[in-house]
């Protein structure tokens, strides 16, 4: 495969890469019970593998390398800062490359178990000033003017597997399986393609220390959900970015590609989605639905502010998901119901005859960016802004 010349951040972000895809999946294709073997092997005292893991310059992409520390970490800020060629990665240009990376929240490794480190990062220019997908940055000093207020999110993030040629997993290849009634939360290899990949996961996130809260088959065969939270303030968007990259992890091993696209399939099939649960103090004490009504008042008047801010291309990947029909409100207008799967936000119906609770937000798309989209939320509803 020849490769491919970059010269722009944009370029970067629009190009299609080619990709031979049968042929790699046989070359790449490796016994992991050979591998077993070298990672059973005990490694010195005092020294451990550290994954750094960052968002590269897509804004919905993860990248990962290694490092030996010669301790054992026990808070990232003890982890030393770091650096990658940012002209490989829509980072940076060629001529000036290094982007650093600063350590911001550590994890158990499930890979490599022991204590080995999965370590989240933030990106900086050469400037030292943030990466234009470094999104933390600024979601963390909202989170810091609203702490009083305690926001708490949970988010779904669905997502769909496909096989190596990119044809979504269990589907015929040179058709479509039955419609869509017996697949969401369904049981039996007729119904469901792909379980193994999720229990691994779900284990996964549970030894690496994520709030993950749960998983479902999806109404679209091959599409699952799995569930973070509740968190507070800004460990919301670190735990879902790091239960992203377990995921995409956990299916190489098993040779499975994960997709986040909004609507991955055209036609009569559901898309995918990360809604949004959301509230505040006020929202979860005793006639907490006032102040549940009165963000939904705010939400309605910056209705375009989120379905910007709700997918990396500003609306136009939800734009294919959002159309009014399975399940999904119009990308047009702003709409708000009592247990209503086709509004913009969704009051659950406990939380309605609880008088108190939390509201779902039901925009967001499944490649959205967790830092931009409980940012936008706290800015909305508990700064005005």
């Amino acid at each position: 495969m020849a490769s491919a010349q970059v010269t722009s951040q944009a370029e970067y972000k629009e190009r299609e890469w080619p990709v031979e895809v049968s042929k790699m999946a046989l070359n790449a294709a490796t016994n992991k019970t050979v591998l077993d073997r070298y990672m059973r092997l005990p490694i010195p005292d005092n020294k451990c593998q550290a994954m750094y893991v960052w968002v590269d310059g897509t804004g919905e992409h993860l990248r990962s390398k290694t490092r030996t520390i010669n301790f054992i970490p026990k808070c990232p800020s003890e982890l030393p800062e770091w650096n990658f060629d940012g002209s490989s990665t829509g980072q940076a240009e060629g001529s000036n490359s290094d982007v650093y990376l600063r350590p911001i929240a550590m994890y158990r490794d499930p890979f490599r178990l022991g204590d080995n480190k999965l370590v989240l990062c933030e990106t900086f220019k050469h400037n030292k000033k943030p990466t234009e997908t470094n999104h933390r940055r600024q979601c963390l000093d909202v989170m810091t003017r609203a702490t009083d207020t305690h926001p708490w999110f949970g988010m779904e993030q669905e997502y769909t597997l496909l096989d190596t040629d990119n044809h979504p997993l269990g589907w015929p290849k040179n058709g479509f399986p039955g419609p869509q009634g017996p697949y969401y939360c369904g049981v039996g290899a007729n119904k469901v393609y792909g379980r193994d990949v999720v229990e691994a996961h779900y284990r996964a996130c549970l030894y690496a220390g994520i709030n993950i809260s749960g998983e479902n088959a999806e109404v679209m065969p091959a599409q699952w959900e799995y569930q973070v939270g509740p968190c507070e303030g800004i460990t919301m968007g670190d735990d879902l970015w790091v239960s992203r990259y377990l995921l995409h992890r956990v299916a190489e091993d098993f040779g499975v590609v994960v997709s986040l696209d909004p609507k991955p399939i055209p036609g009569d099939w559901n898309g995918a989605g990360m809604h949004t649960n959301f509230s505040t103090k006020g929202m979860r004490d005793a006639n907490g639905i006032t102040d549940i009504e009165k963000a939904i008042d705010k939400l309605s008047r910056h209705h375009i502010r989120h379905i910007k801010a709700y997918d990396p291309k500003e609306g136009k990947d939800n734009e294919r998901r959002l159309t009014g029909l399975h399940e999904t409100s119009s990308i047009h207008d702003f709409s708000a119901g009592v247990a209503n799967r086709g509004c913009s936000i969704r009051i659950p119906r406990g939380v309605a005859e609880e008088k108190q609770g939390y509201l779902e937000d039901r925009r967001p798309s499944s490649n959205a960016d967790p830092y931009m989209v409980s940012e936008v939320l706290v800015r909305t509803i508990c700064l005005d802004e």
